[in-house]
Order: structure tokens, then sequence, then C-alpha cells
């Protein structure tokens, strides 16, 4: 039997010496401050001024969207389980003149790799379907977020996940996947990447497990944390197969397709002073 956080390692591991080098990144715009900020429009606004303030990022990649926040005046620490990640993402501080700290560690055992709190604790899209458990994950972010400070998630909506992406057309809904947590992931033999599908990368294999609405909001709450807002988007940030590119580049159903669907969300969660 594989360990299906080792081949998830193994594969982000794979993908990090991709991605640093991918148009679809395109690191160079962000080290030459073409593109200096790599962070959604609502995610700005709803998180708010993070100038002087403490930031955490779980689950952050080569640390993009952490130096973005870098950029606007927060004092950031990002951490990753994939070591080629952290690296990469050492390297892009340095390139781009900031002391932020990048911290090597599953999120499960990240109290045990990390000391202190921090004003906020931020997590980027595409990060909690990698997770077997949503409640230790909500359990470990609470704990980093000091008194007065706040967790804020922005990913895409459970319900989005259900749907098949195989074999199917812009606004054909498949119902395939679970949508409350279940044990057994979802195992997928991957080629390339989201970023480059046709990247010689060699065939790793993803594990992937889904968490609905109510078992993530639920748990954060027992976590100790007071829900602020939980706001739901008709978009996705990414390409989804039956979905389709709007002109803000964002991917919705079809123009003409019956009814609605949430396919991301927003959510802050703030530790009370006392």
């Amino acid at each position: 039997m594989s360990d299906p956080i080792a081949d998830n390692r193994r594969l982000w591991d794979a993908w990090a010496k991709l991605h640093v080098l991918s148009d679809f990144y395109d690191v160079a715009s962000f080290v030459d401050g073409r593109q200096p900020i790599r962070i959604s429009d609502y995610e700005l606004d709803e998180v708010g001024s993070v100038e002087g303030k403490s930031l955490l990022h779980l689950q952050c990649h080569f640390g993009l969207d952490t130096l973005s926040w870098a950029r606007r005046g927060a004092r950031v620490t990002g951490a990753d389980f994939s070591g080629e990640a952290i690296a990469a993402a050492r390297k892009l501080a340095a390139e781009v003149g900031s002391d932020a700290t990048f911290v090597e560690s599953n999120v499960y055992d990240l109290r045990s790799a990390l000391g202190g709190q921090f004003d906020i604790v931020y997590t980027s899209g595409g990060v909690l379907g990698w997770l077997p458990l949503i409640r230790p994950w909500a359990e470990v972010a609470a704990h980093f977020v000091k008194r007065g400070g706040f967790l804020y998630v922005a990913e895409i909506h459970p319900v989005a996940q259900v749907f098949a992406e195989e074999d199917v057309e812009p606004g054909e809904l498949r119902l395939q996947y679970p949508y409350w947590e279940h044990e057994d992931p979802i195992t997928i033999e991957e080629h390339g990447s989201y970023a480059n599908r046709d990247a010689a990368t060699g065939v790793f294999v993803s594990h992937g497990w889904d968490h609905s609405m109510g078992e993530i909001v639920s748990a954060i709450i027992d976590a100790g944390l007071r829900l602020d807002f939980l706001h739901e988007f008709d978009f996705v940030e990414w390409a989804v197969p039956w979905l389709v590119q709007s002109p803000d580049g964002r991917y919705r159903l079809p123009p003409g397709t019956p009814g609605q669907l949430p396919l991301f969300f927003s959510l802050k969660a703030s530790k009370p002073e006392v």
C-alpha cells in the first residue's frame, strides 16, 4: 500500500521544479515587478490592510502569494510539505529582497516546526482537497491565530468538487465524487501538471479528499474561531472542463445554463480578544 501523503509530496516536489519555470506562474514578471501582486482583488478587499502585520501562509507552494502579501507590507511566513517548493520559495525571496521565512512541514505537524502566533493565517485556493481530515487542519490553523487575529480562506467550493472532469463538455454536470469527507482518497494518475499538462514530469499519482462546506465551517468554529463571513462566488479561479472562461479570466457556467451553482468561496474567522 502506498502512503498517500508521501505520494503527494513526491508529486509536489516534481511540480515545484516545473512550476518555477512555467509560463503559468511567470515568475520573471513577478521578480521584475511587471506583475508585483498575485492575489485576487476580492482577497485584497476582504483581508484588508496587512501593513505591519504578521501573516502565516499555510500550504504556500513556492511562495508567490506569500511574497505578494509581503509586498503589501506584511511580515510573512510560508509553510509547505514540499522541500523543493520551500527551497524555491527561499530562493525567490532572496531574488526579490524579502526577509520572508519559509518552513518545510506537513501542515498537521506545523506546531512542532514553527513557534509563535500571527495576526493573519491565510490559505490560497486549491489546498484543502489535499488534506485527508479537515478538523486537525482547523485546529492547527486556529492555534496559529493570535487573539484579535483571523483566519482567511479562499477556495474552490465543495459543491464544485462533486462533478466529473473527464470526458465532459462545458455545462455538462455529471455527479461523480463525494460531497462529504471520506476516508479513502480519490487517486489519480498524473501526467504533467495543472500548469502544463504536456510537461515531461514522469508519472506520479495524486490523492485527494473532499470536505463539505458544513464540515469546513464547523471545524473552524469548533477550533475556537468565530465566523465573521462566508461568501460564495459564481466562478472558479482556474480552468475546469465543464466551465467556460469569462472575459475577466475566471471560469463560469456557460451563458444560458439554467440555474446557478456556488463555485468558489471565501471565509474569515476571528479569534476573540478574550
